[in-house]
């Protein structure tokens, strides 16, 4: 496949007929759907995963290759690429929104989606539109199965085909900055094909899909500080001392320098104290791991003046001096924009309509049910005492995956909860869904 450095043409197609778009949407949805693996095939691939984890970051660049990408395609990116157990996406998303209030052309890949699957893929803070992510999905598609038969029928599966067509739309929307949210882990992650990403960083850390990742917070940290590479600026959420040790020990092993982020009241801020665009306590942290991370983009980018350089404070974390804690500095109007104007829907979000009350998180660990009990109590016995008559609250619940559903939910108790309501996950085609509805996970 010949490469596509320097010789790289914006996309372009003849555009797709209006009243078309819905229904090419759909069969972009089923024939991307036609990737997912039964519960069966799940199983096996499980079971196999010890063996055959260590190969997915290879195949996926092979997949790209087929589709036109190079590696040095994929440098060309400007990689800001986040791993974690929590606030992964929250980070992301600030990250995407500060860079966007200054004037850059932002790609932002995550995951799941609440909706509809082109939630994952985004320029400049919106979803494609279905017409781009017909022309897109079937770019791809295509260019895949036309060279399947002689790569023995090898097709990448629905997350690595997302990941593959998420760099190939910012490459062809000639984005600035590519923001990229690890799927599970980060070593054999999808994601991890980025050899050259600009800046790591690595959100709070707790026990999550322990099947694939193991069932110690040594273990997880091993796995999320896979994404760190040689030379490049790496920070993280404060951690508890295990896997900041893990993190540490991989930084040295990697050869990239690690700080852990200062907490977010050490910033210093234009005019009077503003509120996070998105809801919660555990924010102030996602927000300064943002922070650090669009400023290391910006350093490395050279689009900093000399003397706004970010250093690093003489302190370091206690019990581990080698691990520098990041430095703040003062936050232009811009930067407070982006931390204002943030949006990452059903974290922490709340919604109104007649005389309901919905409260949305996404919430799938201990630590973040926790959270999410301390939010969900605070605003709703707020809400509550401005209301006459009797308040019925209920409880909407799903969860997938190989999670210990009764630990999860021994926390909501306390909420005092009227009734419960526990979904299933569901697939859907149909114009008026267009997507696969289903949890933050």
């Amino acid at each position: 496949m010949s490469s596509l450095v320097n010789t790289w043409v914006p996309f372009s197609r003849e555009p797709t007929k209006k009243i078309d778009v819905n229904k090419k949407y759909e069969e972009c949805v089923q024939t991307l759907n036609s990737l997912q693996s039964n519960e069966q095939t799940l199983e096996k691939i499980q079971q196999a995963r010890e063996k055959h984890a260590p190969l997915y970051v290879s195949n996926i660049i092979k997949w790209a290759s087929r589709v036109g990408m190079t590696m040095d395609d994929i440098d060309r990116l400007k990689v800001i690429h986040v791993s974690g157990t929590k606030g992964k996406g929250s980070t992301c998303a600030y990250c995407e929104s500060i860079l966007r209030h200054q004037g850059f052309k932002t790609g932002f890949y995550s995951s799941p989606h609440l909706v509809e699957v082109r939630e994952r893929i985004q320029v400049n803070g919106q979803p494609l539109s279905r017409e781009k992510f017909v022309s897109y999905f079937w770019d791809v598609f295509n260019k895949l199965d036309a060279t399947k038969v002689q790569n023995n029928d090898s097709m990448p599966a629905y997350f690595a085909f997302l990941t593959i067509m998420a760099y190939y739309t910012f490459l062809h929307e000639e984005t600035d900055v590519a923001i990229i949210e690890v799927g599970i882990g980060g070593q054999y992650d999808y994601t991890n094909m980025v050899r050259k990403p600009v800046v790591c960083g690595v959100t709070s850390l707790g026990i999550d899909h322990v099947s694939n990742l193991g069932n110690t917070l040594e273990k997880i940290a091993w796995h999320k500080a896979g994404i760190f590479k040689p030379g490049v600026p790496a920070f993280t959420s404060p951690q508890c001392p295990e896997a900041l040790k893990v993190l540490h020990e991989r930084a040295k092993e990697k050869g990239c320098h690690l700080r852990v982020v200062p907490d977010f009241a050490s910033y210093q801020r234009p005019g009077e104290k503003f509120k996070l665009g998105i809801a919660g306590h555990m924010q102030k942290v996602n927000a300064s791991l943002a922070l650090q991370l669009t400023r290391a983009w910006m350093e490395t980018r050279g689009i900093l003046e000399e003397d706004e350089l970010n250093g690093v404070n003489a302190d370091a974390v206690k019990g581990q001096v080698d691990i520098g804690v990041a430095k703040s500095f003062p936050l232009n109007q811009s930067v407070t924009d982006g931390l204002v104007e943030c949006k990452w829907l059903c974290r922490n979000q709340t919604i109104k309509k007649n005389k309901l009350t919905y409260y949305l998180d996404g919430a799938h660990t201990l630590e973040s049910i926790q959270q999410c009990v301390d939010w969900f109590q605070k605003h709703s016995e707020r809400e509550a005492k401005n209301i006459s008559g009797k308040v019925v609250k209920i409880l909407l619940y799903n969860t997938k995956g190989d999670r210990d559903v009764t630990r999860l939910l021994r926390p909501l108790m306390s909420c005092g909860f009227d009734a419960a309501v526990f979904c299933p996950n569901i697939s859907y085609t149909t114009s008026s869904i267009a997507g696969t509805f289903c949890t933050i996970d």
